[in-house]
């Protein structure tokens, strides 16, 4: 049915800042809210109300509007989580910010995720400013890994792809070089095939190394003009290297990324970690569930949690598939493959039939 199919009616109406009327039984509710700024409206409600019909679908509340005013209903907790997300989109046309779908869907995250007290975490206040764009955490969990990356010189960022652990990362350094906190970005990557061989590779020694890099420069143009990426990159403000060439260095005045640090041997992570300097801060990335290590051989980011989960100073910061904001699919793909692994640990551990013993049918 189409939202007009399901428009609510106003009734009567009294007239308050932002909540106008609230209508409140055991099991449902429904609240009138009333926006000061007319011309803000079209970007907020989105072409032919599509921004209020995502809220509707995730929500499954019904949002009436009419003019610069709303009607939502609902169960009751679904109601305040649109009238948040709602709220925090208003703010961000306030600021002069775009909302788009994808804007839409970070107030759906964090709504879903008001505090105690009903009120919720305005991602404004943890953004990152980087040349081109406001970079603003779009999930409960991104909020929590740019405090330790705002906070603490070294983070280890767990979770799955999607989920902002080096793009969150770029976009601090950047910021932090931008700023002069840090003379110089390191980024870094294991050259580790994702689990098939791509042969003898064509070029320089740049050109062989790069294509393992490539999702570094796409980070990097998203926050920094064209111009001034190759400037300072020429330049040696932004360095762009395979762990290899890490090692007997000593990165000072830095921030050091390392990107899919599960592809590192113990060896490899042990000699990176003691590169950092001073005035350096580190940031390893990486997703246990997608080691491409040859058969044996111990993944270094697993080795480290262990090694570093009681040094001070030390934040382990886990994404979930709850901070994936990619396509809507890649969180459903994500708990697809995390629930058949689980399905697929139980059935290792579980007890095997005695010896000789034959398993009866059920009608037996």
């Amino acid at each position: 049915m189409d939202r007009a199919d399901r428009h609510v009616p106003f009734g009567n109406q009294r007239k308050s800042l932002r909540v106008m009327a609230a209508t409140t039984t055991e099991n449902a509710s429904q609240q009138h809210l009333q926006f000061d700024d007319n011309r803000l409206l079209p970007q907020l409600y989105g072409k032919q109300d599509a921004h209020l019909s995502q809220i509707e679908r995730r929500l499954d509340v019904a949002i009436g509007s009419r003019g610069n005013q709303l009607a939502i209903s609902g169960p009751l907790d679904r109601v305040r989580m649109a009238r948040a997300a709602l709220d925090l989109l208003y703010r961000r046309l306030k600021r002069g910010l775009d909302v788009n779908e994808g804007e839409v869907d970070a107030a759906l995250r964090l709504a879903m995720n008001l505090n105690a007290d009903g009120t919720l975490l305005d991602p404004e206040n943890y953004a990152i400013p980087t040349r081109k764009r406001l970079i603003s955490p779009r999930s409960p969990g991104q909020v929590r890994y740019i405090q330790a990356l705002q906070e603490s010189e070294l983070v280890v960022a767990l979770g799955p792809a999607g989920s902002g652990k080096t793009y969150l990362a770029v976009a601090s350094a950047v910021s932090m070089l931008m700023n002069g906190q840090v003379d110089r970005i390191v980024l870094s990557r294991p050259a580790v095939e994702a689990g098939e061989s791509l042969g003898f590779l064509p070029g320089d020694l740049r050109e062989k190394i790069d294509p393992y890099l490539r999702p570094l420069y796409e980070a990097l143009h998203d926050m920094m003009p064209l111009e001034q990426v190759k400037r300072r990159l020429a330049s040696g403000e932004i360095e762009i290297a395979p762990l290899a060439f890490m090692r007997g260095r000593t990165l000072s005045n830095a921030f050091v990324i390392l990107d899919e640090a599960q592809n590192t041997t113990a060896v490899q992570m042990k000699m990176l970690l003691t590169r950092l300097g001073e005035n350096a801060r580190m940031t390893v990335t990486g997703d246990l569930t997608q080691v491409d290590l040859p058969r044996g051989v111990r993944s270094g980011l697993r080795d480290s949690l262990e090694v570093l989960m009681d040094v001070e100073g030390v934040r382990i910061v886990e994404l979930l598939d709850s901070d994936v904001v990619r396509h809507p699919l890649v969180s459903d793909i994500v708990r697809a493959y995390d629930a058949r692994a689980q399905e697929q640990e139980e059935d290792a551990y579980a007890p095997a039939s005695k010896p000789g013993s034959k398993d009866k049918p059920d009608d037996a």
